[in-house]
């Protein structure tokens, strides 16, 4: 059971990182009843959150450890009931758009479909296409920006304090609890404390160890601008995806590139997505990208995000490690940390998400491309 003060009104808490990860987290704190105040040490969901694309399920599923997957389709069922709720307290629209995805040039399309028939994950195979692709069509996608804005509107609506460009700086600790967090514009007490710092989890602060394995992930995003409806599902092949947005926007992504914390773009790789974007959707050739953006995943191995308590400080949380899918893993990812805070028995197994398994985890060779 979560510990009450005397009046009976739940711990305050600190949450640390202002993207999709961090808001959510406060967000669930806020309507279980706790304080929840939150830092951020730029702009909200500046980083990952707003440069990523907004797919709502993991890309080729199947591919995934099954710990993975188990996380992502909880999240996946819960995903339109959150976000509802959160656009009728923010008075926001997410654009939440059940889009469906394409998925061509599989090389064993059957066991694919096997495996969705396995997760109940409605599937079929397109022999429409030249190349047969499998059509995923309750797979949805939610526009970044927006989600972010609903979501900090939402935190406010419910009495959250929100600091932006306030970086922490330092930990004050006592013994086995952390008592505040220092920053250039003041000292913040809580009784909790939250860690959602995305691609910098890894790095930690003074005093407070790194959460183990995370380190930034480059992805390179072009977008352009066609006419609405000249796109209306998701296109995905060979590492490559098209988003559609309902204003005829397309975001064509994504690299992944193990290159620090560097989010500089390059013309070779602007080239190349454009020639790839192209070969799925020809209509692109002739229209040169509006914007050339990179953003830093909080990468992590096999994709599994760490969900646990600090092994070090008993009342220091962590929500890290969500590499391509915080977006897609944001709702499930804070009923799993609230459940740990208050006690409960989580509705899917926590062990994969810990700590300890975390250190277990371990990189491949450095990717780049």
């Amino acid at each position: 059971m979560p510990d009450m003060s005397p009046s009976g009104v739940k711990p305050s808490v600190l949450v640390v990182g202002g993207g999709v990860s961090g808001l959510s987290v406060g967000l669930a704190l806020l309507k279980s009843g706790y304080g929840v105040t939150l830092l951020e040490q730029g702009e909200l969901g500046a980083e990952s959150s707003w440069a990523g694309g907004g797919i709502l399920a993991p890309l080729l599923p199947w591919d995934y450890p099954d710990s993975f997957t188990r996380l992502a389709l909880h999240s996946m069922a819960q995903y339109e009931n959150w976000v509802n709720d959160i656009e009728a307290l923010s008075g926001v629209c997410a654009e939440l758009v059940r889009s469906g995805m394409h998925i061509r040039g599989l090389q064993q399309p059957e066991s694919a479909l096997a495996w969705c028939k396995k997760q109940r994950l409605a599937a079929t195979l397109d022999a429409s296409t030249v190349d047969e692709s499998i059509w995923l069509p309750d797979v949805a996608q939610v526009r970044n920006p927006y989600l972010v804005a609903a979501l900090h509107e939402a935190v406010l609506k419910l009495g959250g304090i929100i600091h932006t460009h306030c970086a922490a700086e330092t930990a004050t600790t006592q013994g086995n609890k952390v008592t505040s967090i220092d920053t250039q514009h003041g000292t913040f007490a809580a009784d909790r404390f939250v860690l959602a710092t995305g691609a910098w989890a890894g790095l930690g602060l003074p005093g407070l160890t790194g959460v183990p394995n995370v380190r930034p992930i480059r992805g390179q995003m072009l977008l352009f601008k066609l006419e609405a409806g000249a796109l209306d599902t998701i296109l995905y092949q060979d590492g490559l995806y098209l988003i559609p947005r309902r204003d005829g926007h397309i975001l064509a992504g994504s690299t992944v590139e193990d290159v620090g914390f560097d989010k500089s773009t390059d013309g070779a790789t602007r080239q190349r997505l454009h020639a790839q974007a192209a070969e799925l959707l020809p209509a692109l050739k002739p229209v040169q990208p509006i914007q050339h953006w990179a953003g830093l995943r909080p990468g992590a191995p096999d994709n599994i995000p760490i969900i646990d308590r600090h092994p070090d400080f008993d009342n220091l949380f962590v929500n890290a490690g969500h590499f391509r899918y915080g977006v897609t893993l944001a709702p499930a990812s804070a009923e799993l940390l609230l459940d740990l805070m208050e006690g409960r028995t989580p509705a899917i197994d926590p062990r994969p998400y810990s700590w300890d398994e975390a250190l277990k985890r371990a990189w491949p060779a450095p990717r780049h491309g």
